[in-house]
């Protein structure tokens, strides 16, 4: 396996956090009192996805890690796990919510009088 091209993949994946981080900074920032019942819902879903994610990151850390895996090894490791842990988050949302989502989207609408 070439070093070359997993340090590459390391950076994308790296940069494609970054951007779903502003993404979401973003969205935060958005006023949604002329947003639609879907977009807010959109929003709200996402949020949960996120929320999940971190939660399943902090299970993670609670799991003892091998002493023999080579730093190389474990940023790979590291690598496939969050994407793994964003793939579980959000089809979690998706298939079987928590109902937060939906309880964060009554709120929204109270609070902006939709």
């Amino acid at each position: 396996m070439d070093i070359g091209n997993l340090s590459s993949a390391y950076a994308d994946y790296a940069a494609k956090a970054a951007q779903s981080t502003s993404k979401i900074e973003g969205q935060l920032k958005t006023d949604y009192a002329k947003a639609t019942d879907e977009e807010l819902m959109d929003a709200c879903k996402q949020f949960e996805a996120y929320f999940l994610e971190q939660m399943f990151k902090e299970m993670m850390k609670t799991i003892p890690e091998s002493d023999t895996t080579s730093s190389y090894t474990s940023n790979l490791m590291d690598y496939y796990k969050d994407n793994m842990i964003q793939e579980i988050a959000s089809t979690s949302t998706e298939q079987s919510s928590l109902g937060l989502a939906q309880m964060l989207f009554e709120q929204m609408k109270r609070n902006y009088d939709l």
